[in-house]
């Protein structure tokens, strides 16, 4: 991969109104009024709640919690009495009365608890927490990725494809605008540079395009690849503003060459993905009730604990399936700072656990125990 890449005027180029924004943003972050003079009032995050840390994303201007919303709801037939099909994420998840109620009700949690990002990475998701943010769009950021017509598709690898598909998720999902669009990067094994070019170009003119039209509101990739993600910030820096990468309660900072290196050069913001391992970390199935539930609570706030005494972090996303797993987590938002060396060794022998039972289609999560 080339150190420098030309980029054309087509990805440079920025409305007016993008630039202002983007200065009124850094302006509030400052603390700075148009006069010059100091603000000793800097406004509240977006769903303030004075039990919730907020941290910056990125440069972005945005304050969000410390622990966020993530889009899956994996295990949430134990919080239902009628049957339903989690794994289908056809988008007809929202003719499931019972189903539907669990996520408003998690949302309005969240809304409580000051937690103020959700982030869908899929068609399902994206249909079922717009509709369940009806009314109160304006109270959670949201964070979209309909990763089917995305680059981690052939076909849908062009600008002009990827413009597509999102004038079709925004018109199916009722959207005027989203907060962020991160494209979501292919998974598998990119052969050769002639091949990842024309997918980088693509996303990137894409992401430029979309928030010239004022479509979105932010930009940035999801990428299960540590060094392409960390070639794409320092090749694209002015278009990766946010990135999502998994982040697991054993996830450690390389002392070199570390991904957090091009990071915090760049000030971007990071959402970390699967901090559970996808629900590896756990001993039970989270049912109510069950007898590991009172270990599993701990194990969860101790990931999030960890997870968040790196700064450069800006929140985990999780799934939660319950408005006690909300609960929970905003609980350990309030424990992070009080992290000892007793807590540490707890979570070695859960994360040794959770290693050992790793299923076979996310060994992958093992490249990422160091960042």
């Amino acid at each position: 991969m080339s150190e420098e890449r030309p980029v054309t005027e087509t990805l440079v180029s920025r409305r007016d109104f993008v630039r202002k924004s983007a200065l009124t943003a850094a302006a509030l972050v400052a603390g700075v009024n148009s006069a010059g003079a100091s603000n000793t009032t800097t406004p509240k995050p977006l769903s303030y709640n004075e039990n919730m840390e907020y941290r910056p994303l990125g440069r972005t201007g945005l304050m969000v919690s410390a622990v966020c919303l993530g889009g899956h709801w994996k295990r949430v037939n134990t919080m239902l009495k009628t049957p339903f099909d989690q794994e289908a994420y056809s988008g007809e998840e929202i003719n499931h009365a019972e189903f539907m109620k669990n996520r408003s009700d998690v949302i309005t949690r969240c809304l409580e608890a000051g937690i103020n990002y959700v982030d869908a990475c899929n068609g399902a998701e994206i249909m079922v927490y717009s509709h369940a943010l009806k009314g109160r769009r304006d109270k959670m950021y949201l964070g979209y990725s309909w990763h089917l017509r995305e680059s981690r598709y052939p076909e849908w690898r062009s600008a002009k494809k990827l413009l597509e598909g999102l004038d079709l998720g925004l018109r199916d999902a009722k959207l005027d605008y989203v907060d962020l669009w991160r494209i979501s990067l292919p998974q598998q094994q990119i052969g050769t540079v002639e091949e990842l070019e024309p997918i980088e170009h693509g996303a990137v003119e894409a992401l430029e395009a979309a928030k010239k039209q004022g479509k979105v509101r932010f930009t940035g990739i999801s990428t299960h690849n540590r060094v392409w993600l960390k070639s794409m910030i320092q090749d694209y820096p002015q278009h990766m503003e946010v990135v999502l990468f998994p982040y697991t309660a054993s996830t450690k900072t390389l002392p070199y060459d570390s991904l957090f290196t091009t990071v915090k050069k760049n000030n971007v913001g990071v959402f970390g993905i699967k901090p559970f391992a996808d629900n590896n970390l756990f001993q039970g199935d989270s049912a109510p009730g069950s007898p590991a539930a009172h270990e599993d609570n701990g194990r969860a706030r101790l990931a999030i604990r960890y997870i968040l005494s790196n700064p450069a972090i800006s929140a985990p996303i999780p799934g939660l399936i319950s408005t006690a797993q909300v609960d929970n987590v905003a609980k350990a938002v309030m424990e992070w700072k009080k992290l000892g060396n007793k807590d540490l060794s707890g979570l070695g022998k859960a994360t040794d656990q959770m290693w050992a039972k790793l299923p076979s289609h996310y060994e992958w999560l093992r490249d990422w125990q160091h960042v």
